[in-house]
């Protein structure tokens, strides 16, 4: 496992230094606007080459930038995928099940939260603090026993292992770049042009803003057609920046995408002492047909795609897309349960 950490850990000082630059990248676009805050701040506490600037406003934005994040794309996606968390009273099994997992494993019991979905599968999302684990309606109902307990195992490793927090940050700037989401929209709920009062809001703003540096008399046609030039070719050259930025991330979250799942599947399978429970489940969900270990070595134990178990998300109807987590990059099923025969003959 010290190998998987390092490269979780990589990987989201990747993440953290990409975010840097989005956030280093949008100060730089602002600059001509933000200049009277610059100055403010430069005044009240100088330290020469921005440094101040820095210290007191653009690191406590990439600090902001991250943790909205990560709640963002959190609620996001339990809000896509349906789910709403439940405890004790409502799913006492689950919640047990989850529970005792968790003291095995000697780690904080996370959130627990229930898809409506005939779907079979799940998923974890997490925050620094916090994570929350999804199981559907129909994994529940077609899992119980062993196999139930091993796609749990499997989900909590992703929390332990801390990656369900690095997926969840590597997936918000590919998602708000192909238009899976919109803040902005989210933000104001109820109108159909929240983009366009957004919009407008922002261009207003800038528009008074402009008067500093703009030589043109307030008001004047030159004056507006300079603000509206100066604006469309932010906006502009900050979207096909984003897109710059997207990219890397992409490739960081496909390559730690595939290891992942694999240590959560070793992991998971010795938690439980049984790999054969996780590759019944693989089996059964999946559809795969593979040799599955008959006895479990350790006898009995005393005691919205990326994210997902399987590949398949929680897509109940492919023609109408009704909800799809998309996989980033999940290894074939058939190679998963190849490595558990290993893990199963090393128990």
């Amino acid at each position: 496992m010290g190998t998987l950490n390092r490269r979780i850990l990589t990987t989201l000082l990747l993440l953290l230094a990409i975010d840097v630059a989005v956030v280093a990248t949008v100060a730089s676009l602002l600059t001509p606007w933000l200049t009277p805050l610059r100055d403010a701040v430069d005044a009240v506490l100088p330290g020469g080459s921005g440094l101040a600037w820095w210290l007191a406003v653009v690191s406590p934005a990439l600090v902001a930038f991250v943790w909205a994040q990560l709640r963002y794309t959190r609620a996001q996606t339990l809000a896509e995928a349906d789910a709403r968390e439940v405890d004790r009273t409502e799913y006492p099994d689950l919640y047990d099940r989850v529970q005792r997992l968790c003291h095995q494993a000697d780690m904080v019991v996370p959130t627990i939260a229930v898809a409506d979905s005939d779907v079979p599968n799940s998923f974890a999302v997490g925050t620094f603090r916090s994570a929350t684990v999804v199981v559907s309606e129909g994994l529940l109902a077609a899992l119980s026993g062993d196999e139930l307990d091993a796609v749990l195992a499997h989900e909590l490793m992703h929390v332990k292992n801390r990656d369900a927090t690095v997926m969840t940050l590597a997936s918000f700037l590919p998602a708000l770049t192909n238009g899976e989401y919109g803040p902005i929209d989210d933000a104001l709920p109820g109108s159909r042009g929240s983009r366009f009062v957004f919009g407008a809001l922002a261009f207003t703003g800038v528009y008074f803003l402009s008067v500093r540096f703009i030589e043109a008399p307030f008001g004047s046609l030159a004056f507006t057609l300079s603000v509206a030039f100066l604006f469309g070719l932010t906006v502009v050259l900050g979207g096909v920046l984003l897109g710059v930025f997207t990219a890397p991330v992409v490739v960081l979250g496909r390559s730690l995408s595939r290891e992942r799942e694999f240590a959560a599947d070793r992991s998971a399978a010795k938690l439980t002492g049984d790999p054969s429970a996780l590759v019944g489940a693989l089996e059964n969900l999946d559809g795969d047909a593979t040799p599955t270990p008959e006895t479990d070595k350790r006898r009995a134990y005393d005691g919205v795609r990326g994210l997902c178990f399987l590949p398949h998300g929680f897509e109940e109807d492919p023609a109408t897309d009704e909800f799809h987590v998309e996989t980033r990059s999940h290894p074939p099923t058939q190679e998963r349960i190849e490595r558990l025969g290993n893990v199963f003959r090393e128990l």
